[in-house]
Order: C-alpha cells, then structure tokens, then sequence
C-alpha cells in the first residue's frame, strides 16, 4: 500500500522531467543530426572527388591497352565512364549553389573531351578486337609457317627446279614477315593504317595466289606446279595454317579508318590525362575546403549530450526500478502456482511411462490443461494401437503357420512331379531314339529311289539322243539321196552336151572336107589351106571319139546313181523303222522314270515324316527338361517360401513380446500361445507317402479349379515371383518348342502315317532294303509296275556309256 502511495506521489515529477529531457534532447538532436547530414555530405562530396582522381590516373593505361586489343580494357573502360560520370553528376548537384565556376567548368570540359575519347575508342573496340584477334591466331602460326616454307624452298632446291621459282618461294618468306608488320601497323592506329592495309590486302592475296601457283600452276605468274607428293602436303598445310590472314583479309583491309580514329582517341587520352589530373586536383581542394567550413564543435555538443543523457537514464532508471519490483511479486506467484500444477501432472502420468494405459490425467484451468488433454487423447490412440497390434500379431502368426503347411505339402508335391517328369523324359528319350533309327532307314530308301530314278533319267536321256541320233540320219540319208538324183540329172545335161559336141565335131569334119576340096581345086595357092583343113578334120574326128567316151561314162554314171537312190531310199526306211521302235523304248522309260519318282516321293514323304517325329520327339524332351528345371526351381522357391513363411511367424510372435509389457484398462493383456511351428526339409520318402495318402483321403480334390480365399493369396504369393525370375533361356526354349509344335501340326495335317508301314528296326543289308521298299502303299503294287521293274532291272547301263552313282552302303 506505502508502495502505491509513493508512486502516485513521485510519477508527475518524473513526468515532467522527462518531458524536459525529452524537448532538451529533441532540440539536441535536431542540431546534430543536421551537422551530421552536412558532415556526411561533406565526406560524400571527398571520396567522389578522391575517386575521380584515382579513375583519372587509371585512364592512359587503360588506353594503352586497349590500343593493343585487350578486351578487358574496353569493359573497364566503360566502367570507368560510367563510375566516373556518376561521382561528377553528384557533385555537380552539390556544388551547383554557390560554387566557384572556374573550377567547375574548367573540369568538365576537360572531362567532356576524355568522355568522348572513351566513346570513340568503345566504338572501335569491335574492329581493334578483330584484328588484335587475327593477329594472335597468326603470331600462333608464324614461326610454323616459316619453317614450313623453308622446306619448301629447300625441296625446289634439290629438285633442281627453276631459279625464278626458287625465288618466288624465297619472297614468300619476306611476304609472311611484311604481313605481320602490317597488322602491327594497323594495331598502332597512327596515320599509316590505311596505307598499311591496302599493303596488306595486296600481301596477303599475293600471299595466296603464288601458293595456288605452286599447288595448280599460274602461267600469268610463270609458276610451275609441284607435282612432288611431300611438298604438296607441305604447301596444304601452309594453305590450312595461313588461312586465320586469307579468310579474314577483306575484313582486316577494311579496319585502316576505324584503327586510325582508335589511334587518335587512344593518344587525346593519354596527351589529356594530365590535365584531367590537375582539374580533379583542383575539384579536390575546392571540396576539402568547402568542407572546413561546414563543421561545428564536436565536443561541446558531446559534453552537452552527455549531461542530458546522464540526467534520463537516471530518471527512467527509476521508473523502471519501481515497476520491475511490482512485476516480480507477482511473477513469484504466477511460478509457484505452476509448479504445483506441474507436480500433479508428473504424479498423474508415472504408472505410463511403466506401460499402464488406464491411467487418466486430470484436465484443470491451469496452463497444464491443455497438456493433460492431449496426454489423455495420446493414451487413448495408444490403446487402439496396442490392441490392434496384438491383434495382427495373433493372425499373421495363425495365417503364416497355414501357409507354411501348405508350402511343405506344395514342396512334396513338386518333388514327386519332378520325379515323374523325369520318368517321362527318359520315355521320350528313347522313342527319340527309335524314330532316329526308322528315320535313318526312311533316309536309306529314299537314297535307293533316288539312284533309280537317276538310272531311269539317265536312260530317258539316252533314248533322247538316240532318236535324236536316228533323225539327224534320216535327215542325212535324205538329203544325200537329194543329191545323188541332181548329180543324175546333171548326167543327163551333160550326155545332151556331148551329143552336141557330136554333131559340131561331125559339120567341122565335113567343113575340112569341103575345105580340102576347095584346096584341091585352087592348085598351088590353096596348097597351105589344105594342110590347115587336113589338121581342122583331124582335130574333128579326135573330138568324135572323145566325145564317144563320155557319153558311155555318163551312162555308167547314170546306173550307178539310179542304184545309189534305191539304195538310199530302202536305208531312210530302215532308220524310220528304227526311230519308231526308240520311241517307243522312251515311252518304256518315260514310265519307268514316272514310276520311280513316285515311288521316291513315297519314300520321302516317309523320311520326312519320321524326320519330323523325330524333331517332335527331341523338342518334348528339350521341353520336359525345362519343366523340370522349372519345377526344381519351383522346389526351391517353395523352400525358401516355406523359410520366409517361419520367419514371418517369428516376427510375429517378437511383434506380439514388443507390446506384452502395456497395460489395457478394463481388461488383462491376452496371453495366447502362439508359436512357430519349425520347417524342416522332409525326406523324399515322407513326400511319397503324404502324397499316397492325401491323393487316397482327398480323391479327385486335387484336381479341383477351385481355390480357397486363404489358400488363393498363398498362390499368389508363390506364383508372382516364380513367374518373374524364369531364367531367360528357359523362356526361349519354351517358345522355340511351341513353334516347332505348331509347324509340325500343319504339317501333319498334310501327311497321314496311316497309308504307311514303316518298319520298327533297323536294317543292314540291302535286301532288308528291299524289303522296305515294299512297304510303299499298297496303290503302286500293280502289274504294270511290276513289269516296268523287271524290265528296268533287265537294262544294261553299259551300253550306254553312263557312270552309275555309289552303291547303297550297308550301315553296320
């Protein structure tokens, strides 16, 4: 109460004091902050004018290396404007009242140029870049580039080529040389870029054409081509090295106007820069100075807020003294009453941390309400959570011993199909054995059908030739009697010939009769004629009896053709006569060769049948083998399923432990047995005899579709991850065989064994042959048949002159 009483009576005094500080220290610090505001600017106003200095100092070597292509250069340049333009644009705001204008203005224009020069030069950077660019990929290659034009001045040396050319390569060197000091000259950007750039277009083309000289020849020029392998590739490889000029020469060539205005505002930089200097030197000391005058005594306005100062805290020490000793009383009873709340809430929830779950924490108005609710909604869920767990434990533990029994008689099970798959493979194992031997025996046949319809083809081919044979004879003999009867009755001309050579040889006898008496009657004078008409009659009487003897000739002649045609005549009928009976000798074979392809494709027919009984055969037994893989891995998995099945159980029943220790209200924990009943691998002949008398006791339940609920989801359990891990050859396998059964069944569709008699056992002989050839249908058993085969076994192939195949070979 005395505590109240004086505060009511000390807070208007402390009031009014502190209304007082508060205008004394308002006033105060109104008077520094607007020293402080002026100071702060001052400050500003110097470090920009010391920056500016400090960037002023920066700007020749700046030019300089951007002069020299540094690309950094020209990004610090542009930092350099822009920093530098900022610090001017604040102090030209500052020093716009007032300032001296000399200074002033006699910075800014100094700057003004120097701002254009940096402009001008960040115009030029693209260019200078480029060249500065070009030059160092050909400062790169420079020193390669002369030693590969040395060697090719060194192999026209030894080639004995030209001097002229010797020369030409030489130049090329100084060439190289000229062109790098031309791009030093553009880079230096004085007045002789633009004349050192049209000197280096006219190297640099010059440059190329005496290599394409070299590589093509160039008679303008009076350049040979160089043929030598070596030196060509040399003369490539300058062409590639040299291409950073050539490609870029047009472009370099155009880069004399842009360099030489880089090279003027490079050199009004660095020729400005000490005025610029002593202009921001001047700006320096214009604002330290302004700066002076601006101050105020700092420790007189320091002593005075430090009174006003010491006199508020004193008086707010007191306000806040005698307020904190009114909160902590009642902080100490606040503290004590939640204490107390807090040990009956510890008291209330120890029985739950031993596992008691009937406990129930009282719920007050205090700050602990709230944690004793929640407390009491967490006990609650606990309790759901516990019953459910032990609840799940009781039917995973129940469902996991089912499925285990059912898993160990799945495992019997699997292992006695197992047995009987392997049972089945042996069985196929050896009808594929058999159907391999009656296959070989069908193969036997089939090559004795073969040879006889060989035999019989290569006698149809004779009979072929040889009617052939026949009619080219018949043909001949026709042809010659053609001839004969036009040599008759050329004969024939030729006698009418010698009869008119008769009758002139007998009118020039009586002419040199007539002559001769015409010799006569003239005496002498006629003397000489006569001897010539006593000659002319000889020569007349000489071709009567020459002309007598061919004529008896030419009737000897014409006899011996009549007889000759006869002859013929009676031949041609004999060779129509023969050509009549080898046809129908080919007509005999034709059927004989009919006959014995049908019976071969009978027998072939047979050994592809048994062919694909076999392959049927072998593609059951591959399959058996991977069924009882599969089963053997069904086995296992069974096994393992079995194992897992036990551990579940065992988890289980751990789970079950885990929450033994809770305790449940208005009931006891239940304490049912549960236990794992242990797996153990059963011997071969318990599954034998569980299988016995669970396929008595049961009768046909094993074959029923149906499937319990319970039993359903152990299927599944155990088929999905079988299904999954068949091995990938097994699978393969699989499908190679449902093919290969599938072909065959079309197949059969086609063929019927039935028509056949095939025999069971093999053979060795070749009347065991024989004796399979007549086991062909019952259709080719005809009389006909049988006489076309006496009669093929009555051939003798050596009258035709043909190479029978090999002899059957018996197989032992």
């Amino acid at each position: 109460m005395n505590i109240t009483v004086r505060r009511s009576n000390i807070s208007p005094l402390v009031i009014a004091l502190v209304a007082v500080m508060a205008v004394l220290v308002g006033y105060l610090g109104f008077a520094f902050f607007s020293n402080t505001g002026q100071l702060g600017s001052s400050r500003a106003n110097i470090q920009s004018v010391s920056q500016m200095r400090i960037l002023a100092t920066q700007l020749p070597g700046l030019s300089a290396r951007a002069g020299k292509g540094d690309e950094s250069a020209f990004v610090e340049l542009g930092a350099l404007k822009e920093e530098m333009g900022e610090h001017w644009s604040g102090l030209q705001d500052a020093l716009s009242e007032g300032g001296d204008k000399s200074i002033i203005g006699g910075f800014a224009a100094v700057w003004h140029d120097a701002e254009g020069s940096i402009t001008t030069l960040d115009e030029t950077s693209e260019t200078v870049l480029f060249v500065n660019n070009v030059k160092t990929r050909f400062s790169k290659n420079h020193s390669q580039l002369q030693q590969k034009l040395t060697t090719v001045v060194e192999a026209l040396l030894t080639s004995g080529s030209t001097a002229d050319q010797v020369v030409l390569a030489q130049a090329q060197l100084w060439r190289l040389e000229r062109i790098r000091s031309e791009i030093d000259q553009l880079l230096a950007g004085e007045s002789t870029a633009v004349t050192a750039a049209k000197q280096f277009d006219r190297d640099s083309k010059l440059f190329v054409s005496v290599l394409n000289g070299f590589k093509n020849g160039n008679p303008a020029l009076e350049i040979s081509q160089i043929t030598a392998p070596a030196t060509r590739t040399t003369l490539n490889d300058i062409a590639q090295l040299f291409s950073v000029v050539s490609g870029s020469a047009t472009e370099v060539a155009a880069s004399g106007p842009m360099l030489v205005k880089m090279g003027r505002a490079r050199d009004a930089l660095w020729s400005g820069s000490p005025a610029l200097l002593e202009q921001a030197a001047r700006l320096d000391d214009y604002v330290r100075a302004l700066s002076s005058l601006g101050k105020l005594n700092g420790a007189q306005l320091a002593n005075y807020a430090g009174i006003f100062l010491i006199i508020g805290v004193t008086l707010i020490g007191l306000v806040f003294y005698l307020g904190a000793r009114s909160r902590l009383q009642k902080t100490a009873e606040t503290n004590q009453a939640n204490q107390d709340a807090i040990l009956q809430l510890l008291d209330e929830i120890e029985g739950l941390g031993e596992g008691d779950l009937t406990a129930e924490v009282t719920v007050t108005e205090g700050f602990t309400g709230a944690i004793a609710d929640a407390i009491n909604l967490t006990i609650v869920q606990l309790r759901e959570l516990v019953s459910r767990i032990v609840d799940t434990s009781e039917k995973v533990s129940g469902s996991a011993n089912e499925t285990r029994s059912t898993v160990v008689q799945l495992s019997g099970l699997s292992e006695h199909q197992a047995e009987e798959i392997a049972g089945a493979s042996a069985a196929i194992n050896e009808m594929a054995i058999t159907i391999d031997q009656v296959s070989a025996n069908a193969a036997e046949s089939a090559a004795v059908a073969d040879r006889s319809v060989s035999i019989a083809n290569k006698g149809a081919v004779v009979v072929r030739r040889t009617i052939v044979g026949m009619d080219s004879i018949r043909e001949q003999i026709q042809d010659t009697a053609k001839r004969i009867k036009r040599l008759g009755e050329s004969s024939q001309e030729i006698g009418d010939i010698v009869s008119l050579i008769n009758d002139i040889a007998d009118q020039t006898n009586i002419l040199a009769l007539n002559a001769a008496i015409q010799a006569s009657m003239a005496g002498d004078a006629g003397r000489g004629f006569a001897v010539v008409a006593d000659e002319v009659q000889r020569l007349a009487e000489r071709s009567a009896n020459a002309t007598k003897q061919i004529a008896a000739l030419v009737k000897t002649i014409q006899t011996d053709t009549k007889e000759a045609v006869s002859s013929m005549e009676q031949t041609t009928a004999e060779v129509v006569s023969g050509a009549s009976l080898t046809e129908d000798a080919g007509i005999a074979l034709s059927e004989i060769e009919s006959v014995s392809t049908s019976l071969a494709e009978l027998i072939q027919d047979i050994s592809t049948a048994a062919r694909h009984q076999s392959t049927t055969a072998s593609h059951i037994s591959k399959t058996m083998n991977v069924i009882q893989d599969i089963t053997t891995q069904a086995l296992d998995g069974t096994n393992r399923t079995a194992t897992s099945v036990g551990e579940l159980a065992d988890m289980a029943i751990e789970q079950r432990e885990s929450v033994s220790g809770f305790k449940l209200p208005d009931q006891g924990f239940p304490q049912h047995p549960l236990k794992s009943v242990p797996f153990a691998s059963t011997t071969k002949t318990d599954h034998s005899t569980w299988l016995d008398k669970s396929v008595s006791e049961a009768g046909t339940e094993l074959s029923e579709p149906e499937t319990p609920a319970g039993d359903a989801g152990a299927a599944l359990v155990m088929e999905e991850p079988f299904a999954d891990r068949t091995p990938a050859h097994i699978k393969q396998t699989l499908e190679e065989n449902s093919a290969a059964m599938d072909e065959i069944d079309f197949q059969s569709t086609d063929f019927e064994p039935a028509d056949f008699e095939p025999t069971t056992e093999s053979t060795d002989t070749s009347d065991e042959d024989t004796a399979g050839l007549d086991a062909a249908p019952k259709a080719m058993k005809t009389p006909f048949a049988a006489e076309l085969e006496a009669e093929l076994a009555s051939i003798d192939l050596d009258e035709f002159d043909l190479e029978p195949d090999s002899p059957v070979k018996n197989q032992s």
